[in-house]
């Protein structure tokens, strides 16, 4: 059968209508004062708890949000990355790129069950995760973004699915800009949420390979990363992603990135020569766009397939199905 190009036309229009439907549909089901009658001290609460735990250790602030990543990364932003094992499944923390690795997750713990008795019920660990990692990047100096609130959360989870969605910090550009746009990221996208590295820590054995056998590497800097990861040993010695002294929420990232002095080989991918160079420059140059294209990134991850309406449940413990 041959098609016209008025009858493919027509139809390319309504597959993209259609997933265009799909998407605001899901994002619609969400709201920002989804909490404002029924735990009016919601979001007061998780932004209290967010300061004093990033006040007590900055860090911190670094871990809430890769946390949040790491969940809305797989199988969407629903909390089952925070699920602990079961005789039914292998969760989430287990996988390689989770296990011994994600942090904060005792913070999570408090905030719930300060919701718990002020609301129980009521607000889902996915959407405690949402806001705690907004409230992380404010702590940190970063810039803010109204988060959509209505996720429930999984009744279930799974290693093969964290293993095989989490983007590795050995990946190519190529590879990495694939494993966004599974997610529906644009290659835009995908560096401007890589900016979240200008915070956090990465273990030695994650960039060994890098500051040992690259070429594309600040000289000085592979130096003193190699004096904190031994060419054989210190895997669990820690780096910072980003060199600049003080745990910031900024555009620094980006400049080591054109310094050569990207820790991850998937960090300095973004400018090693290839396609997203004059995206990595305009970040390193101008921090206000760096801020207004984060905050609108990470609200399309927010909005990456939330459970809502009857789906999922709220968990009384974020560790575990009611």
């Amino acid at each position: 059968m041959v098609v016209s190009p008025m009858a493919a036309s027509s139809t390319s229009f309504m597959i993209v209508f259609f997933l265009s439907f799909i998407i605001d549909s899901t994002s619609s089901q969400l709201s920002s004062d989804f909490y404002a009658t029924s735990c009016p001290t919601a979001l007061s609460t998780i932004k209290s708890a967010v300061k004093t735990a990033v006040s007590k250790e900055r860090r911190m602030g670094a871990s809430l949000l890769r946390l949040h990543f790491h969940d809305c990364f797989v199988n969407g932003c629903d909390a089952s990355v925070l699920l602990d094992d079961t005789s039914s499944f292998t969760g989430e923390k287990s996988a390689a790129a989770n296990v011994n690795s994600l942090r904060g997750f005792d913070v999570i713990d408090d905030i719930k069950s300060q919701l718990e008795s002020a609301c129980p019920g009521i607000v889902s660990c996915a959407d405690i995760l949402a806001v705690a990692a907004r409230d992380s990047v404010v702590a940190l100096g970063g810039s803010s973004w109204t988060v959509g609130l209505g996720r429930r959360d999984s009744t279930t989870a799974s290693k093969d699915a964290a293993t095989t969605d989490i983007p590795s910090p050995q990946l190519d550009l190529s590879d990495l800009i694939t494993a966004f746009s599974n997610k529906g990221f644009t290659t835009k996208e995908m560096v401007v949420l890589s900016g979240a590295h200008t915070t956090g820590q990465a273990k030695c054995q994650f960039f060994r390979g890098r500051i040992y056998n690259e070429s594309n590497i600040d000289s000085d800097f592979a130096t003193s990363t190699q004096s904190n990861c031994p060419s054989t040993d210190g895997d669990s010695n820690l780096s910072p992603l980003d060199v600049t002294t003080n745990v910031l929420f900024d555009n620094a990232y980006f400049k080591n990135l054109v310094n050569k002095k990207g820790l991850l080989h998937s960090d300095q991918q973004l400018f090693s020569g290839g396609s997203t160079d004059s995206q990595v420059t305009t970040y390193s140059t101008s921090s206000s766009a760096f801020y207004a294209d984060f905050s609108s990134a990470m609200v399309k991850m927010g909005n990456l397939s939330p459970l809502t309406g009857t789906s999922g449940q709220i968990r009384t413990n974020c560790r575990l199905v009611n």
